[in-house]
């Protein structure tokens, strides 16, 4: 930081940096004045130091973060369920350790939200009541013949005509699959509603 300033006879003079040191003065200025000059100049700088300072102490105060709040087009038991994607396929099974075949996927995940399902797809088909097909919504259970035998397959209804299903041995895995896909759009039977706190 420099200062400039003028004296008598349009003379100039520098102040470097924040140690106060004077350059030489011109001759004509007297002892006393110099002395005072040097005094106005180290408390100027002084005062400078102090306001530098103060702004450094101050703290911003600390802002509490927001909540992160999930917006999700899915009911609850769809996003549990979509957690087990790549889960494997395994026939008679009903665990993410073991693995799952279609019907003991949809009765683990609904164990979950509260609902105790029976344990085959003709069983779930026959205590459930069937949802219109323009009124199906995330969660629940849409049904397929794939066997020539009234209902064998089913799976969770997501959003946006697809659903999450363990399909076979050959898919290999839980996942998610379209109704507009043409295997699945002309097998499907109907779809129905699994009720909260149920058991059958």
């Amino acid at each position: 930081m420099t200062l400039l300033f003028l004296i008598p006879q349009r003379q100039f003079f520098n102040l470097t940096g924040f140690d106060c040191v004077v350059k030489k003065l011109p001759n004509f200025l007297s002892e006393n004045t110099l002395t005072w000059f040097k005094l106005t100049i180290i408390s100027a700088a002084f005062a400078i130091l102090s306001g530098c300072a103060g702004d450094m102490d101050i703290k911003p105060e600390p802002i509490a973060p927001h909540p992160v709040i999930k917006h999700s087009q899915n009911a609850p038991v769809v996003d549990y369920a979509l957690q087990f994607q790549g889960a494997p396929y395994s026939y008679g099974n009903e665990s993410p350790e073991k693995g799952f075949d279609c019907s003991g996927f949809v009765k683990y995940v609904y164990k979950h939200d509260g609902v105790e399902l029976p344990r085959t797809v003709k069983e779930m088909a026959a205590v459930l009541t069937p949802v219109p097909a323009d009124k199906i919504h995330s969660g629940d259970l849409v049904f397929f013949n794939t066997s020539g035998d009234s209902v064998s397959h089913v799976g969770i209804y997501t959003n946006g005509s697809n659903f999450i299903h363990a399909p076979s041995s050959r898919a290999g895995k839980v996942m998610v699959s379209s109704l507009k896909n043409n295997y699945w759009r002309d097998r499907f039977v109907d779809a129905r509603r699994p009720q909260k706190n149920s058991r059958f």
